[in-house]
């Protein structure tokens, strides 16, 4: 249940008025006494225009999520913190910048150690303590200890150290990184379910799409069944839960899927059905495993109590083959300039559609800026739980806008980019902090640097969504204000109301050999 203190404390920091809290308050009571259940998927590497809720000129056939969006709400200006996996996926579960973390720029490797400390607050802590079951299942991708006794070898006998199940989830099941990235073993909470028993890897010269690096690969980890395996485990869950009842607990569900990401491994009957590539391909199998996880909450009458959130965790990968895709109608982008690791909107800007039965309007569509960090305290708000002084820090409650009642007060946004480059947008102002791209698309930092590009850039979203037009030369001040809204609050390690907080480095974020004194 929602309770007063948690919604007056989120919602009197966002500026709405006492009426508007009443409303939300009133209606959030409606609610039967135990709180929604509540299902997060995140797909990987999909697009802003690779699904018809937030592109109707999308040549890709989604209809599984766009009926999820008709019975839903569909924001068409969500946000990742990053334009790349790792760092998103802390900012989703941490409600905190990624930026703020030691992860400076890039991603973790397969064999990399655990990202997020125990003391960390995440979705997984809160939604537990609010008595919620949470469980975790698919790409991790934060890392995880291995045993090493050598420091560099695995030892494949011994049990994991330091995984999701020390960020809060009861149990997960889950590959420790890409789906391109060994070790290619399955962990079931710390266990590892079947030990390496051959070498394996797929080169791009090999396949196009379906490449993976090669690895240690489990006997029961086979790649192209992956994606319908981990959506088969999901939805045994789900039935495990249908079958206790209303007396059950609630229970979170964090889905973390490997696709479109690559390997690009469309199956049968999906395999060729797009008429465009495989990566399209892929994409309808992934919408159509998505429709057999809403029909079985359905079918285990689970639907009317349960929210399902739907997004990406960054912009479409090159590795789609953009060329080919455009020629034949279809921009994973859609509009919007550039794609996965890059500062621009096709970096970060993806899909997030959010279904609560009975508390938001079927069809309804939003242009409110939103950010992964604001599921945090949403969810917290849901689940009836006070904020914390400290967690979810970088988020700001969607519940006014989910009840139709209101916005949120986020005015402001921090991307960034692979190359650990920041974009700081207010309102339809966007200033990047880099000469270029900021990740892959032309033209890179290095290419912009030999360019001698201006450090800076300024757009304006509402004119200019393809960010064509650099108007620093013309908006000097408007820009500067931008950079003194940036230093602050990374400086007050946190952009909503409350005391200030640490970072987890000493965080830069000017262009190597911009001087601000000199610029303007």
């Amino acid at each position: 249940m929602i309770t007063l203190p948690s919604l007056i404390v989120r919602l009197t920091s966002g500026c709405l008025g006492a009426l508007a809290c009443l409303i939300l308050l009133q209606a959030a009571q409606a609610q039967a006494a135990t709180p929604p259940n509540i299902v997060l998927i995140m797909a990987d590497d999909l697009g802003i225009g690779d699904i018809s809720p937030t592109n109707p000129n999308c040549r890709i056939k989604t209809p599984r999520l766009q009926r999820l969006a008709e019975e839903g709400m569909t924001f068409l200006d969500a946000h990742t913190t990053s334009s790349v996996c790792t760092p998103t996926r802390y900012g989703l579960l941490t409600g905190r910048y990624n930026w703020r973390s030691r992860l400076a720029r890039g991603v973790l490797s397969g064999t990399s150690e655990h990202l997020i400390p125990a003391s960390r607050p995440t979705l997984g802590h809160r939604l537990r303590e609010a008595g919620y079951q949470t469980s975790m299942i698919g790409k991790w991708h934060l890392g995880w200890d291995w045993h090493k006794p050598d420091g560099k070898v695995i030892d494949f006998t011994k049990a994991v150290a330091n995984g999701p199940d020390i960020n809060g989830f009861d149990r997960y099941y889950a590959h420790c990184g890409s789906l391109d990235m060994p070790p290619y073993v399955w962990v079931d909470t710390g266990i590892i379910t079947a030990a390496p028993d051959r070498e394996e890897g797929v080169t791009k010269a090999q396949d196009r799409y379906g490449w993976y690096r090669q690895g240690p690969i489990g006997a029961d980890f086979h790649i192209d069944q992956v994606l319908p395996h981990l959506f088969g485990k999901a939805i045994e869950q789900i039935q495990q839960h249908g079958k206790k009842g209303a007396a059950g607990s609630p229970f979170f569900l964090y889905l973390a899927l490997p696709a479109p990401h690559t390997p690009i491994v469309p199956l049968p009957p999906f395999k060729g059905a797009s008429g465009l590539n495989p990566y399209a391909d892929f994409v309808m199998q992934t919408d159509h495993l998505v429709g057999t996880l809403l029909d079985a909450l359905k079918a285990s009458d689970l639907e009317k109590d349960t929210v399902v959130l739907f997004t990406s965790d960054n912009g479409c990968s090159p590795e789609a083959n953009f060329p080919l895709l455009a020629e034949k109608g279809h921009h994973p982008s859609a509009r919007y300039r550039g794609h996965k690791a890059d500062i621009y909107e096709g970096g970060h800007r993806v899909p997030l559609i959010i279904r609560w039965p009975g508390q938001i309007s079927p069809n309804s569509r939003s242009s409110q800026l939103v950010c992964h960090t604001d599921l945090f305290p949403t969810l917290e708000a849901i689940s009836g739980q006070r904020p914390l002084s400290r967690g979810g820090e970088d988020g700001f409650n969607l519940l006014p806008c989910l009840m139709g009642e209101g916005t949120s007060a986020r005015d402001s946004l921090i991307s960034h980019s692979i190359g650990g480059f920041f974009a700081m947008r207010q309102g339809d102002w966007k200033l990047c902090v880099c000469r270029g791209s900021g990740g892959w698309s032309h033209p890179n930092e290095k290419t912009a640097t030999q360019q001698a590009l201006p450090f800076l850039q300024l757009f304006n979203l509402a004119v200019d969504p393809a960010e064509t037009h650099n108007l620093i030369d013309v908006y000097p001040a408007k820009a500067q204000a931008l950079l003194a809204l940036l230093d602050d609050q990374v400086k007050r390690g946190r952009s909503t109301p409350g005391a200030r907080l640490s970072n987890d480095r000493e965080v830069t974020y000017l262009p190597e050999g911009f001087n601000p004194a000199q610029f303007w």
